[in-house]
């Protein structure tokens, strides 16, 4: 259900969606002032759309903490004024940006939609058009009750509604070019737009909105392959303030069982940093009680990372460590699922 009093902001970061051709046929950020000039359909809306942009368009590849915390200030300031919010993003770290976002925007009671293209805006061809369009209509409707029917941060793209830290870039040349393997998408867009109301993540009864600022970057990504050799696993032990690792582990969790390579991640968790172990399989969950190199990861201190996306993993510990936490508190927390990042038995 449309409300033709609510309003919804625009803030445009960057990204292959806001580029337009120049006269000598050079794609350039586009001027969202003009923004209706090249999507005239957003005429026909009722409710307000106002819009706002980075001072210097951002290339995704660029994105950071910094940033977010930017995104999180605009949204903190207008968030009483504006029904809604749809962020123009670019798609190489969108997945990584939803997946921020959705911690730093605590109890959130309005959708944040971050949305993308594949092709720029001024192309005849852009996808753009209809994800741009579709975004600020869910950012907008109201259930029965007159109440936000998205309560969280989500990318819409290619007509699927996703839980923003559920989301992984799948494709750079397809306009399906994200999914969500490990959890239901959250609505479709058809002739009409089918939402799955159980699915949402809801606020805390009773909560307010928390907006946090502070993430620590201080998180390594360890890949394992066959033919790793010690000296590039042992190579992270000597960084500096290093305070978590997520180790991408074949399958279901496993890993070598070289006493060599459990000696190297025994001597990380020795040195007080949290190990995740996350599945580089695009859907599954992790279970290291499956076979014996798991349960060897398990023995020495390894967390079990369940179904999270590596996007929403190094989030997490970002947030978690950001937040001040010991580490044995952040062990706790990565335990439990804060905004539906993952599914827990």
């Amino acid at each position: 259900m449309l409300d033709s009093n609510a309003s919804v902001l625009l803030i445009y970061t960057g990204g292959t969606i806001g580029m337009v051709e120049d006269v000598n046929g050079a794609l350039i950020p586009l001027d969202f002032t003009a923004l209706r000039e090249f999507v005239p359909e957003l005429k026909r809306f009722q409710f307000w759309i106002d819009t706002i942009q980075f001072e210097k368009p951002v290339d995704s590849s660029d994105m950071n903490p910094e940033k977010w915390s930017k995104l999180v200030r605009i949204i903190q300031e207008n968030y009483a004024r504006y029904d809604g919010f749809v962020i123009l993003h670019g798609t190489d770290t969108m997945a990584y940006s939803a997946s921020a976002l959705s911690f730093m925007l605590e109890n959130i009671d309005k959708p944040v939609i971050l949305t993308g293209s594949q092709l720029p805006i001024g192309k005849i061809r852009t996808d753009g058009r209809e994800n741009l369009l579709t975004a600020l209509e869910m950012a907008v409707d109201k259930a029965p009750d007159g109440k936000p029917i998205v309560t969280e941060v989500c990318i819409f793209f290619q007509d699927l509604l996703m839980r923003g830290n559920r989301t992984t870039k799948i494709n750079a040349a397809n306009f399906k070019a994200f999914n969500s393997f490990n959890f239901p998408v959250l609505a479709e867009a058809g002739t009409k737009i089918r939402y799955r109301y159980d699915l949402m993540h809801r606020p805390l009864p009773h909560s307010t909105p928390k907006f946090h600022y502070t993430l620590d970057p201080k998180v390594a990504i360890v890949k394992i392959f066959p033919g790793m050799s010690a000296d590039v696993l042992k190579a992270n032990s000597a960084i500096l303030h290093l305070k978590a690792i997520v180790l991408e582990t074949y399958g279901a969790g496993d890993a070598p069982g070289d006493q060599w390579f459990l000696d190297i991640v025994d001597e990380w968790i020795k040195k007080g940093i949290v190990v995740l172990n996350v599945s580089q399989c695009a859907s599954g969950s992790v279970n290291m009680d499956l076979y014996q190199a798991g349960k060897s990861l398990q023995e020495i201190g390894v967390l079990s990372g369940y179904d999270i996306t590596t996007e929403a993993a190094v989030a997490k510990l970002m947030f978690l460590f950001g937040l001040g936490l010991t580490r044995h508190e952040v062990k706790i927390a990565l335990k439990m699922s804060i905004v539906g990042e993952i599914t827990v038995d």
